[in-house]
């Protein structure tokens, strides 16, 4: 039976391979090989960055504060977030004092008390890298769980004033001749004992001359709920967890009744998202920008949310907000995925009327870089194309903002880094606590390497040493017209950072005095003519991550020798002209009625 089988398989084989030959044609012709094609790499140009070194002067300052976290075992969230940092100034001496957000240990810390308790700190600048602490002769001795800082004159007195956010009840702080009092009760502006509120921003919503302000809030979340989560790197040890678990919160908007007072207009006024398929507050907000997207002459708000899609609330005439986030494309990546965002700012980097919206992520995650695009309200997210995003990728992303530290009339970028987890590299080897800083040079190009990470070697060691960053602001702390850096630290002590660049660039500071419009003149937008370019930039001190830059508005004019003329557009829609002022020095301009 075998052999048989055998041999009716060979037939079989012999038939079909003859009743292929048969059916085969005469000739298969020539046959000719076909190059192959292969698609052009794009190559980015090689981009010669400037040398600007950053040299930190943090002790030479004067600088001691250590910022506590109130971290003790139990790895709440809170301890993760750091605080912010503001650079104004408060005793209206015409220099930048630096005011530093603290938190405090934990009514529950089971270790011995200490022996000072943790408070805000103010820091005078004296001139000549020379600052003191006179945190207790201001009245700003405040021991709080602190997070953001947000400054501005609410009642025009020419006295910045200050808002502090907390986790629980947040301060405001008049400014009485460069003491702050307490006056949070009597504005109305506290919120709940038990939320927890982030970053912060004054702006003038309803263009009335009076800053009102909106306040970000995080999570619901308390010590219970925290505890209640089983959060682990290893599946053992406890460790600090995402804010997946927890329920968002509304912002609060609070308007200025001119009388020392506040109403909280939030439920109203539309800034109230829910999940649609929940029913309970979407965001979990911690950067805010607000910004004239559309220049229609309302400042509209655009929020970072952790873990959740991004806001834009658009200005309806000062009546209301609507969000619109999905709609403009920032409220996702390119992928329509939400991610970690922390950080924000917002910039005309391109010297014409495209608008930039930053915002720093989550460790493998990359920031994002939305443009716009195809009208004022429609955005792209524009990272990877201009060379921002791919660095980004690793790190953890806190303070973001855009600043011109070299003078040449471009916007470039910082990112101050540091993740969450002190044990991260122990699970993950691709990440430490302790990240560097990041500095991207604007190169000018709209493709490739339109922003370039600058090297250890062109902007020194002190920048990029790695740290726990969380905040950061700039402001020009010694006045020889370049912007130097603040950065803060979770736990630790924060990085200031003078700018040493020698590049040569002139420039103008300009910094505006309100008279109609909010005496800050906070939301203005700027134009400077130098040669063929048109320099935009917006008064708003709020930037980053729970921090404030400057009030004065730096631009650098490269090579250029002299400004045709400055275009103020102040909140309120009133247009000033100041032609051919001198260069390589501070204007202070009122406002013309």
């Amino acid at each position: 039976m075998r052999r048989s089988l055998a041999v009716i398989a060979l037939l079989t084989v012999f038939v079909i391979g003859a009743v292929v030959r048969l059916n085969l044609p005469e000739s298969l012709g020539d046959t000719r090989q076909t190059a192959l094609t292969l698609p052009a790499v794009r190559v980015a140009p090689v981009q010669e960055v400037p040398p600007a070194p950053f040299t930190d002067v943090t002790q030479q300052a004067g600088i001691t504060f250590v910022h506590e976290n109130g971290a003790y075992g139990d790895k709440l969230l809170p301890e993760t977030m750091g605080g912010g940092c503001a650079l104004f100034d408060f005793d209206n001496d015409c220099d930048v004092d630096i005011l530093l957000v603290n938190s405090c240990c934990w009514p529950w810390d089971p270790r011995p008390a200490p022996e000072s308790l943790p408070t805000l700190a103010l820091y005078r600048n004296d001139g000549n890298w020379s600052f003191t602490d006179v945190t207790a002769a201001a009245g700003l001795a405040l021991s709080v769980y602190g997070m953001g800082a947000a400054v501005g004159d609410y009642d025009n007195d020419h006295d910045v004033d200050l808002f502090i956010t907390t986790v629980g009840r947040n301060r405001l702080l008049r400014n009485d001749d460069g003491r702050f009092v307490y006056v949070t009760d009597q504005a109305g502006v506290a919120g709940a004992d038990d939320q927890w509120s982030s970053g912060c921003a004054w702006l003038d919503f309803n263009n009335d001359g009076r800053l009102d302000l909106f306040v970000c809030n995080y999570i619901r979340w308390s010590r219970a709920l925290d505890l209640a989560q089983d959060f682990s790197l290893d599946g053992t040890h406890r460790a600090y967890g995402p804010p997946l678990a927890f329920e968002g919160a509304f912002p609060y908007v609070y308007r200025n009744d001119g009388d020392g007072r506040f109403t909280d207009v939030s439920q109203e006024i539309g800034v109230q998202v829910t999940n649609p398929a929940t029913d309970v507050p979407m965001g979990k907000s911690l950067g805010i920008a607000p910004v004239d997207l559309d220049d229609d002459g309302w400042i509209d708000v655009v929020v970072a949310n952790d873990t959740v899609q991004n806001f834009v609330f658009h200005n309806q005439q000062g009546q209301a907000f609507q969000e619109i986030g999905a709609v403009a494309g920032v409220a996702f990546d390119n992928m329509g995925q939400a991610r970690g965002a922390m950080g924000i700012d917002t910039a005309w980097f391109r010297n014409d009327e495209t608008l930039g919206i930053a915002v720093g992520n989550f460790a493998n995650e990359m920031s994002a870089l939305y443009v716009s695009m195809n009208g004022p309200l429609q955005f792209f997210d524009a990272a990877i194309a201009t060379g921002f995003g791919p660095p980004t990728r690793l790190q953890l992303t806190f303070g973001t903002f855009f600043f011109d530290y070299d003078l040449d009339g471009r916007l470039d970028l910082l990112s101050a880094n540091g993740h969450l987890e002190e044990d991260i590299q122990k699970v993950q080897e691709s990440q430490t606590y302790e990240q560097s800083p990041q500095l991207f040079w604007n190169g000018g190009l709209e493709r490739d390497a339109e922003f370039v990470e600058v090297p250890l070697k062109k902007c020194g060691p002190d920048l990029v040493r790695p740290m726990v960053g969380r905040g950061s602001a700039f402001a020009d702390l010694d006045g020889d017209g370049d912007l130097d850096v603040l950065i803060t630290s979770s736990g630790r002590a924060p990085r200031l950072l003078r700018n040493d660049q020698q590049q040569g660039h002139h420039w103008i500071r300009l910094l505006l005095r309100g008279v109609q419009c909010n005496r800050d003149a906070i939301g203005a937008r700027i134009e400077v003519h130098a040669g063929d370019r048109v320099l935009s930039r917006q008064v708003m001190p709020t930037r980053s991550y729970l921090s404030q830059s400057e009030l004065a508005v730096t631009f650098g004019l490269g090579v250029a020798t002299h400004v045709e003329e400055v275009v103020i557009h102040w909140p309120g829609g009133g247009v000033q002209t100041i032609a051919h002022p001198d260069i390589d020095q501070m204007h202070v301009i009122e406002e013309t009625p």
